[in-house]
C-alpha cells in the first residue's frame, strides 16, 4: 500500500472518530461535564505518556519542557483547548450537537480570518468571499433563531486561537497534546477531589456521580482518553504524507457527520434557517477549498520549476555539462 493511500485512509479515520464521538459523549450524558472534562484531561494524558514511551521520545519531552516559553505558550493553548472541549461536551448534553457541528464548519474560515488579523496574511477574492458567505449564515441563524450560534460560534473561536497559539510552537502535535494534558491533569485531580470530597457544584449545579459507582461508565470515562489521542495520532500521521489542502479537505467530514449524527442519531430539530444557513456555509468551504487547492497547485509547480531549471550563467553551464551523453 502506498503511503498516500495510508495517509489518505489514516485522515479519514481521524475525520471519523471526532465526527462520531458526540455519540460517546451522549452515552456519558449523566455524567456532569466538568467531571467528564476532568477524566478526559487525565486519562487523555496518560494514554499520551503511554505512547510516547512506547516510541522512546521521553528525551522530546524533557527538552520541550525545558524552555519557559513552552510553558507559557501551551499553558495558554491548554485552557483553550479545555474550553473547546467543555463546549463540545456542554453541546452534546443540552442537544446542541447540530450547533457544535456548524462551528467546527466555522473553524477554517475563522482560521483565515485570524491569519490576516495577526499574521498580516492577505486573502483572496475567493476567501473574502467564503468568510462573508460564512458571516451571513450566522446573521440568517441569529435573526431566525433569535439568539446567536453561540456554542458554534465558541467551539470556532477556541480552536483557531488555539491553532494560532500552536503555530508559533515548534512541536509536534502529540508531544504538545500530551504535555497540554499533563498541564490539565493538577487541576483535573483537585476538581474530582473537591467535588466529591467537599461537594463542589459542577455547570447547572449539578452533583458529581462518583467515579466508579457504576462500572460501565468508569469504563466510558476512562476511554475518553483513547478517543482524544487516537485521532490525532492518525492525523499526525496523515500530516506527513498528504498536501495539507488534502488533510483540510477531508477534515471537512468532522463536522458533516456531526451534523448528520444531531439531525439523524439526536434527533435535534433542523429549521428552515439551518436549511439556509448551511448551504452557506457549504459554498463558504468549496471557495475556501478550491482557493487552497489552486494555491497548493502553484506551490508545487513553483517547487518543480525552481528546483529543475537553472537560475544562474554558471548553474547553466554546470547544468549544460551534467547532461547525460546520448551518442549510444
Amino acid at each position: 500500500m502506498r503511503n498516500e493511500t495510508k495517509g489518505i485512509l489514516a485522515i479519514v479515520a481521524a475525520a471519523t472518530f471526532w465526527g462520531l464521538s458526540g455519540i460517546y459523549f451522549k452515552a456519558l450524558v449523566h455524567v456532569p461535564p466538568l467531571e467528564i472534562l476532568s477524566h478526559r484531561a487525565i486519562w487523555s494524558a496518560v494514554f499520551f505518556g503511554a505512547v510516547l514511551a512506547l516510541q522512546g521520545r521521553a528525551g522530546e519531552i524533557r527538552a520541550a519542557l525545558a524552555q519557559p516559553r513552552t510553558w507559557t505558550i501551551l499553558g495558554t493553548s491548554a485552557g483553550l483547548i479545555a474550553l473547546n472541549w467543555l463546549g463540545f461536551i456542554h453541546a452534546i448534553q443540552t442537544n446542541r450537537a447540530l450547533e457544535a457541528g456548524l462551528g467546527y464548519y466555522m473553524f477554517p474560515l475563522v482560521a483565515v480570518a485570524f491569519g490576516y488579523l495577526f499574521f498580516a496574511e492577505r486573502f483572496s477574492r475567493r476567501q473574502a468571499t467564503a468568510i462573508g458567505l460564512m458571516a451571513g449564515a450566522v446573521v440568517v441563524l441569529t435573526l431566525g433563531l433569535g439568539q446567536p450560534p453561540m456554542i458554534g460560534l465558541l467551539l470556532a473561536v477556541t480552536f483557531g486561537l488555539y491553532g494560532l497559539i500552536k503555530k508559533r510552537l515548534a512541536l509536534g502535535p502529540v508531544v504538545s497534546v500530551f504535555i497540554e494534558t499533563l498541564l490539565l491533569a493538577p487541576p483535573a485531580v483537585i476538581w474530582l477531589w473537591g467535588s466529591t470530597s467537599l461537594g463542589w457544584p459542577d455547570i447547572g449545579g449539578r452533583a458529581p456521580l462518583g467515579f466508579g459507582e457504576d462500572a460501565l461508565t468508569a469504563v466510558l470515562l476512562i476511554g475518553s482518553g483513547p478517543l482524544t489521542a487516537t485521532p490525532l495520532v492518525l492525523f499526525s500521521y496523515a500530516a506527513k504524507r498528504l498536501a495539507y489542502a488534502t488533510v483540510g479537505l477531508v477534515q471537512y467530514l468532522n463536522p458533516t457527520l456531526q451534523v448528520a449524527v444531531a439531525a439523524l442519531v439526536f434527533g435535534e430539530s433542523v429549521t428552515p434557517w439551518h436549511l439556509l444557513a448551511l448551504p452557506m456555509i457549504w459554498a463558504g468551504l468549496a471557495l475556501y477549498s478550491w482557493d487552497g487547492l489552486a494555491q497548493e497547485r502553484r506551490r508545487r509547480s513553483s517547487a518543480i520549476s525552481s528546483a529543475t531549471l537553472p537560475t544562474t550563467e554558471s548553474e547553466a553551464r554546470n547544468a549544460a555539462s551534467a547532461k547525460p551523453c546520448a551518442t549510444m
